[in-house]
Parts: C-alpha cells; structure tokens; sequence
C-alpha cells in the first residue's frame, strides 16, 4: 500500500507534473494528485490540487475537462474564502477568463450561459476590487466570435482604455490578441507593430512568442514579406511542436506551407500530429486545424495529385481527395454547432473563407527538407487571351532554323515540335528537314543518341552536305567518348576529321562544317587528357608500372602526349574560327578553343592564366549573344578565382554564372551555382547574402531529387551561415533537417561532426541544454577517433557545460573530467585550467566533502597556471596565462566567499572572509599585470576585494578600494579598446556598460563604508 504524501510532498509533486510535457499523462497525474490531497484533510491541500489540475487540463487536448474543477474552487470559495491563501486567491479570479475563453470554444455550451457568466466575472472583479480591462477583453472575445463587429469594436476600446492591473493578462497575451483583431480586419502593417514587441522578445510567457509567431505568418504573406514570414515558421513551428494544447497554432503552420508551395512540408507537419484529427476536447481548434487540412488537400487536388496517400485519421488509408471531402465535411459540421449556439452563420462563413484561400507565394524555399511526395509539375498560368490556333509547319519549321542557327538551348525542343507537327505526313519535309530533326533529337539524347547522329549523317549526305554528315559523325563520337570510351571515341572521329580538312581544302565544306568536326575531335581529346591522368593516378608510378612501360613510355609520357594533342586540337580550332567571329556559330568555337585552352592551363596547374583564357571565353560568349555557353565556363573561373585568393573575381564570376543560365539551367547546375556562391560570400563573411544563396541551392538540389546528396550539403552550409548570424532557432531546425541525410561517405564525418556542434551550440542559445548536451556528445564521440585529439576536447568541453546548465552535475563533473584529461594530453593549460575550475563550482554544490574538493580543484588550477607560465614561448603566451591564473584567483576567493554564510560562527566567518580576499587580492595584481587589457577584470575583482574588505570592518580599506576603481575609470575613456578575454561590455551606442556598472558600484561601496564609519 502506498504511502500518503504529506503537505510538502505533494506540492513538490505537482511542481515536477507542471514541468511534465503537456498531454494525458500530465493530466492524469495530476488527477491523482488531487485524490492524495483530498486525503490530507487539509482545505487548501484540496485548493491547490484543484488549481493544479485545472492548470494542465487548459494546457492540453482536454480542456472540457477544466470546468469541473474550477466549479468545485469557486464553490469552496463561496462557502470559505478564509481557506485560500493569497496566491490561490489571485489564481482563482485569474482563471474566470479561461472559462470564458473556454466555454467559447465549446459549442454545446449556450451562448446565453456564456453571457451570463461574464456578467459573473464583472461582479466578481469588481468586489474584489480589480479593473475592468480583463472583463472588457473577455467581452471583446465573445462579440468576435459570434461576428459581433461593432460590439467587438466597443468592447476593444473599452478593453485597451481600462487601467492595467494584476488580473489583466501578461503584456504579450493581450498584444497577440489585438493584433490579431487587426489582422482579422486585413489591417496587417498594424497587427504586425502590435506584434512587434512580442516578436522582438520584449514580452515573453509561456505560450508567447509562439501564438503571435503562428499568427502573423499570414499577414506578413499578404504584406509580400515574405523572408520575415519563412523565418517566423522555422522559429514558431520549433516552439508549438511538442505542445499538444497548441492545435491552432500548429494549424497556421500547415496553412503557411498550403499556402507558399511547400505542401509536401503541410504534409510532413500533418504527419507528426495525427491525434489532432481526432482530439475533441476542444472542438473550435478541432475545427480550425479541419479548415487547414481541407485546404491542403484542396491544393493538392488542384495540382493533380488526388490520389496520392496522406496522412489522415488513424485506422485507414486516405487519399488526398477523399481527405480533403472529410474534412471539409467535418469541419462545417462544426461550424454549424457554433452558428447554431451563436444565432449567426459568422463562423461557417471564416471557416469556408480559409478553406478556400488561394496560394500567397508561388514558390517559397523553407530551407529545411521535405520528402518529395508532391511531385506534379505546377499548372502553368492561365493564358491571358485563348490562342489563335496551333502554328502550322512552315512556321514551326523556320523557328526551329532560327534557333538552330542562334544555337540557342530551345532549338532541340523547337525541332522535336517540328517532328510531332509533321507527324506521319514526312512528305512535307525535305531531307534536310529530316536531317535536323534527327540531329537535334540525337543531341537530346546525349549518350543515347550515338546511332541516331549517324542517321543524321546519312540524311545531311543524301541532303547534298557532306561536311554536315561529317559534323554529324563528330558529334556521334563525341557522346560515344562521354562514355568513358576516348579510344573509341577518337577512332570514330579520325575519318570525319580526315575527309573535312580534305573538303575544306578543296572548297566543298565551309568553315562552319569544319569547326564543328574539329571541336568534336578537340572536345574527345580534351576528356581523354583526364581520362589517362586519372588512370595513371590509379596505376600508380611505382616499380611495378615502370618496370613494364615501353623505352621511351615511362610514367607520365602517355599524359603529357593527351595534353598536348588536346592543346594542338584546341589551337586549331581557335585558329580556324577566331578569323569568323562576324558569324555567331564560328564566335561560339572560337570561344570554346579559349575555354578549352583554359582548361589545360588549369589541368597544369597555371591558375593565373586559366583564369585569363576562362575570362576571355566567357566575355566572348556573352559578346555572341550567347550566355547561356558562358556558364560552364564561368562556375569554374569561380573556383580557379577563389583558389588564387580573388574572392571578388570569384562573386562576379558565380552571380554571372546564375544570370547566364538563366531559365535554361537544369535544377541540379542551379543548385550547385547557388551553392558555389553561397560559399563564396561565406567565405568573405556575406552571411547574410550567402544563406540566401545557400537556401536556394537547398530547394533546387530537392527539385532535382538530390535532397539527400545535394541537398543535405547546402542545408549544412545555410545552418552553419544562420548560426554565424546568431539566428539559433532557423539554424537549428535546417541543421536538424540536414543531419539524418548526411553520411560519412557522401559528405565525410567531419562535416557530421561540425553540423553537430553548431546543434549544440544553438540549442544552448535555445535553452535547451539537455538536448544541446546530447548532440555535443554525439559530435564528440565521432571526433574521439580522429588523430587530432582538440575537437574531441572542446566538445567534450561544451557537453560538459550544457550538462551543468541542464541540472545534471554528476554528469557534467564526468564530462568535464574527460575534457581536462583530453586538455592535459594536448598540453593546453587552458582548457585543462578550465575544466577544473568548472569542476570545483559543481563539487562546492555537493554536501560534506565538497568544500575541500572544491578548493583541492582551485588549487590545482592555479598550480597549472604558475607551472605553465615560465615555460611560456612568448610574450602573449605569458599573458594568457597570467589572466588565466587571475581568474582562477578571482574564482577561488568568489567560491570561499559564497560558502561564507551567515550561519557560519563568527571566528569561521572571518577566516572564510581572510581567505577569500587573499585570493581576490591576487586576482587585482594578476589583472593589473595585464594593463589595458585586464582592466574591467581588475576593477571588479577590486571591488569584490572592497566588499570583502567592508564585511572584515576594515571600512577605510574598502572606501580606498572604491576610490582606486573611480580613478581608473576616470583615467580612461568611456570604451577601452581592450579585453582580457571576458565578455563585459554591453557595446550599446559605442558606449562601455561596464564602465558605468563599476562606477556605480564603486558608488555605492563608498555610501555603504561611510555609513558604517
């Protein structure tokens, strides 16, 4: 049989159950907890269980329970008010507006109730003597609901009008609620600078900013804001996640994505809560999270994807149609019961208004990974007028020419709308015709298209065109070759190259012909030039290798032979074309033999002159009208500039790389442009800029199905750009979305390691140190393998913090244990000093023993120190370590200090006090040392001293210690320039808050000296 709990137990019960995550087990505990008070015979034990249980039902998916419990307080408060104590009494009057707000939600409860229960709650707060502006708000809510607009108006006004007092709600509650009144009226820019104080993190509670952040997601929408509303849904959907009470904010979450393109996320969302199709403790959440799931649904209707599985109700399969019918259904049916009980068709009429909202955002890139389950092709824009009919062959036949001939990216399309025009009527085209549209077919096809290109051959000779049929021939080879198959390749090109010069020379072929065989065999021997340097690579130039080479074949020979036909080839071609420039296709060779050229000089390692020949080729494209050719060349001019140190060359040639390419560029070659300046500016410290660019490669790598390679890369790069920023909450939920996806042999560990640290970090400037310790560890573990111990160190290090910031000493003494022993193996004092340091404040929290550990610990941090700082190398060496050792004597005197209590005899006290000052002393002496630098430190360990010295009544040492702090400020101007290391200064408006904090302080120490004097 288990124990009764007495009084102290069972509230120390009900604060752990408060701590617990939101949901039936919190409420069911807290339901036991109430039977244990009832067996106290203690009348407020029964009150603050009651209010205990109460509390978790509002906070949760059963809030219709809620009613029960408040109507047992409010009775026992009519029957014996004296048993309620101050706290309870307050709690009581604060929660009449839960009810009100909950009896709105609950539509079987009459509206005439409802009203009748606000006039209770005027009565009751004006006996006890409150404002009125928690009823007026309460009031506003109702009028709202029932689509009262006039009433909500006055009610508004009067709300905001009335004094604040303790019953009116936190200050960033009632901003929610009036902005969201403005946002309910379109007056978005208002609502959003109602929301501005929340937002910004001026006012704060339990379930803020987390409302106002779901909330504002659709004005700033309308507002065309649109990077402010993804960096709300990355910081809000983090906050309502786990937080079952909060069904709809999570619903304007799922709306956000229906409505910018990113229903596949709606769906991952959906996934995770599917309890909330279903919970109906709180009918009006229910019924809003049913509008958005039908709005979804509607959207993916729309794009054709009907029948595609989605999540739904537990207990069967749902297709996307047959869920968006469900829940339209169920969800009117819910309105209907509140229009019913209301006497207005105000709610039905919201509830339609959202299920039928039309996207905000055609495209609006998350950053985070949605799994690609929405994979039909958007429906282009409605024309503006009906076409006049189809094109008839003749004119399709001269655009597909004219492309052709302006080598424009469209004219393999152009010929292949050709070639369905035509149909099974080849009559109508001539030879030639049927030779470019198997040409161009064949050039669709890329490697496929071998066969096809000698087709075209045939075609373009019975055509009267040998020099075509030639060119077509080289083409052929050319993809063959892009097979890995350069031998072949080349003999398949041999003869073409053999008979055009021949034609040439004779006059049978012009120069346009020629170039196009000639640039074919150049390309062949340019791929051949990597194919035989990667296979000697793999052969190795071992004994073995030279052993069996051929007189005169040594290793390298068959490279340097590849290079220089490939060079020769690419000279030719130049040679041939450069004097043709007038016309577009000979510019485009001759361009091309200036890229190829570059290529080879980066292939030998001349960056600089790569960079020149790649300069040239990319300017001459773009003079010839033709971008498009440009940006091959200009993404690796990028990497060449960046690896000569030309960051800036680098920027321009990657934003001309994406200009260029324009809408010809594939998904993959997007992302990785995107991605290639995202590094680029990262790497100058744009990160700013670089996110952008990173967030953009991370959605065209998921268009093109390379979320998981890709994809999880840029997403690594964009968190690591946004914790550069300081903006933890998006960084931490891309890295989160990046981590499952990248792998050791994709990416390598230590990409896995580095994204785990940036975890950790941003979940500490989250709070949430548990976790923040966990992922620490995670990164930890991986680094502990590698031959550099120091990585391996500090995130043992940073594990150990977040693991005394989360309340788990024990823990946190083992891991910073393990850190000193990784610092002391890699002889950094530092980091050694530190861990003991940390180590001594955990062990001074423990009972008995802890004392002695911990200046045991402080002790030898300081003896680190000393040891270390003859052997110093150099002048900042001796430095460091004399600050350190300062801290450590700061630390020391402030730890003896705290453990100095009042209850401490009198002879212990001042021994305690001795003891202390003699370590601050050092710690001043130690900072002076360090001049300008140590300042801040050195005036707070001086008045720590001071203090000190006024606790042992040596009241004139004390004052003289004041005075010497005054005097250093006064010396020096408002904003050292130098720190020693600690992070004291609040830099607002340029000016030194430490200065002005120790001035006060010094001050205030002097008052104090002269009073007791």
């Amino acid at each position: 049989m288990s124990q009764t709990m007495d009084f102290d137990a069972l509230r120390r019960a009900m604060a752990e159950n408060h701590e617990q995550p939101e949901g039936p087990a919190r409420n069911a505990r807290a339901e036991h907890l109430l039977s244990e008070a009832e067996k106290l015979d203690i009348p407020l034990a029964v009150i603050e269980a009651l209010g205990h249980q109460l509390k978790v039902y509002n906070y949760s998916s059963e809030k219709d329970k809620m009613f029960v419990p408040f109507a047992r307080l409010l009775r026992m408060w009519d029957e014996r008010p004296e048993d309620f104590d101050e706290y309870e009494t307050h709690s009581l009057h604060w929660v009449f507006k839960w009810m009100s707000s909950g009896m709105l939600g609950q539509p079987h409860i009459p509206l005439a109730s409802i009203e009748k229960w606000l006039g209770e709650m005027e009565h009751r707060y004006r006996l006890a003597g409150h404002s009125e502006r928690a009823v007026r708000s309460a009031e506003f809510s109702v009028a709202a609901h029932v689509g009262d607009l006039a009433r909500a108006e006055r009610a508004y006004a009067a709300w905001l009008a009335a004094d604040r007092d303790s019953m009116a709600d936190c200050h960033a509650c009632e901003l929610h609620g009036q902005g969201w009144w403005r946002a309910l009226r379109h007056e978005d820019a208002q609502a959003l600078e109602l929301w501005r104080p929340v937002l910004e993190g001026e006012h704060a509670c339990a379930h803020e900013p987390h409302t106002t952040l779901a909330s504002s997601l659709v004005p700033l929408l309308r507002l065309g804001r649109l990077d402010e509303a993804r960096v709300h849904h990355l910081r809000g959907f983090r906050l309502v996640r786990h937080m079952e009470s909060m069904r709809g904010a999570y619903a304007d979450h799922v709306e956000f994505c229906a409505l910018t393109g990113n229903e596949a996320r709606a769906l991952e969302l959906l996934a995770e809560r599917p309890a909330y199709f279903t919970d109906s403790g709180e009918p009006r959440s229910l019924m809003d999270f049913l509008a958005v799931v039908a709005l979804l649904m509607g959207r993916l209707t729309s794009l054709g994807l009907g029948s595609q599985t989605v999540p739904g109700p537990v207990g069967r399969t749902w297709t996307a149609g047959e869920l968006a019918a469900h829940a339209r259904g169920e969800a009117l049916l819910l309105a209907a019961r509140f229009d019913e009980r209301n006497g207005t068709s105000y709610v039905s009429g919201q509830v339609r208004e959202r299920m039928e909202g039309q996207p905000l955002a055609e495209r609006l890139p998350l950053g985070v990974r949605a799994a690609r389950t929405v994979v039909a092709a958007r429906p282009p824009a409605p024309a503006t007028r009906a076409p006049v009919g189809e094109p008839d062959l003749a004119t399709l036949l001269a655009e597909a020419r004219r492309l052709s001939e302006a080598l424009h990216p469209d004219s393999v399309a152009a010929w292949a709308a050709v070639a369905r025009a035509a149909g099974e009527e080849e009559g109508e085209l001539d030879v030639r015709d049927r030779a470019e549209i198997a040409d161009h077919e064949a050039m669709g096809l890329g490697p496929d298209g071998v066969e096809l290109f000698e087709r075209a051959a045939e075609l373009y000779a019975e055509a009267g065109d040998p020099g075509e049929a030639l060119a077509a021939r080289a083409r052929g080879a050319y993809v063959l070759g892009l097979t890995g198959r350069s031998d072949e390749a080349l003999a398949a090109v041999a003869e073409p190259y053999e008979r055009v010069g021949a034609l040439f020379s004779e006059g049978r072929t012009g120069v346009w012909q020629t170039a196009s065989v000639c640039v074919g065999r150049a390309r062949i021997l340019l791929q051949r030039v990597h194919e035989v340097d990667d296979g000697e690579d793999a052969e190795g130039a071992g004994v073995e290798g030279a052993a069996d080479a051929l007189p005169g074949e040594g290793p390298g020979t068959r490279a340097r032979e590849a290079f220089a036909a490939a060079e020769a080839a690419a000279r030719e071609l130049l040679d041939l074309a450069g004097p043709h420039t007038a016309d577009v296709r000979l510019a485009s060779r001759a361009a091309e033999a200036q890229a190829m050229l570059g290529e080879l000089a980066a292939h030998a390692g001349d960056a600089e002159a790569a960079a020149e020949l790649l300069t040239r080729a990319t300017e001459a494209f773009v003079a010839a009208g033709l971008p498009w050719f440009a940006v091959e060349y200009e993404a690796r001019l990028t990497g060449i500039a960046r690896h000569l140190g030309d960051a800036e060359g680098a920027e321009r040639a990657a934003r001309a790389a994406l200009e260029h390419g324009g809408p010809y560029l594939e998904a993959p070659g997007r992302a990785q442009l995107h991605l290639q300046l995202a590094e680029v500016l990262g790497s100058t410290g744009q990160f700013g800029p670089a996110a952008e660019q990173a967030l953009e490669a991370a959605h065209w790598a998921d268009e093109a199905g390379e979320g998981a390679t890709l994809g999880a890369w840029a997403r690594h790069q964009l968190g690591g750009f946004l914790v550069r920023r300081g903006r933890w909450a998006e960084a931490a939920e891309v890295l989160e979305s990046a981590l499952p996806e990248l792998t050791v042999p994709m990416h390598g560990d230590g990409a896995i390691v580095q994204t785990l640290w940036w975890l950790g970090d941003c979940l500490a400037e989250l709070g949430e140190h548990r976790e923040a310790a966990e992922r620490r560890l995670q990164a930890a573990e991986i680094a502990r393998h590698w031959p550099e111990q120091r990585d391996h160190a500090m995130l043992a290090h940073l594990a150990a913090e977040a693991l005394g910031h989360a309340g788990l000493p024990a823990e946190a003494e083992r891991a910073y244990e393990r850190a000193g022993d990784l610092w002391r193996s890699l002889g950094n004092v530092h980091g050694l000093v530190r861990s003991l340091r940390a180590r001594a404040w955990i062990a001074v929290s423990e009972e008995g023993a802890g004392l002695d550990a911990a200046r045991q610990l402080m002790a030898t941090a300081a003896l680190e120190c000393d040891t270390a700082l003859p052997e110093a190398e150099d002048d900042d060496g001796r430095l460091q370590l004399a600050a350190e050792l300062a801290h450590t004597h700061r630390q020391f005197g402030d730890l003896i200090a705290r453990q100095t209590t009042d209850d401490t005899d009198g002879d212990s006290m001042r021994a305690g006090y001795e003891e202390a000052l003699a370590h601050v002393t050092r710690a001043v002496t130690g900072f002076a040392s360090l001049g300008d630098a140590g300042l801040h430190s050195r005036t707070g360990a001086e008045l720590a001293a001071g203090w000190l010295e006024a606790d042992l009544g040596r009241t004139d040492a004390a004052a003289a210690r004041a005075r010497g702090v005054l005097a250093a400020y006064a010396e020096t101007d408002d904003d050292p320039n130098g720190t020693d290391g600690t992070d004291e200064t609040d830099g607002t408006d340029g000016t030194d808050g430490t200065a002005v904090s120790r001035r006060a302080e010094a001050q205030s120490l002097l008052r104090v000296t002269a009073a007791e004097g």
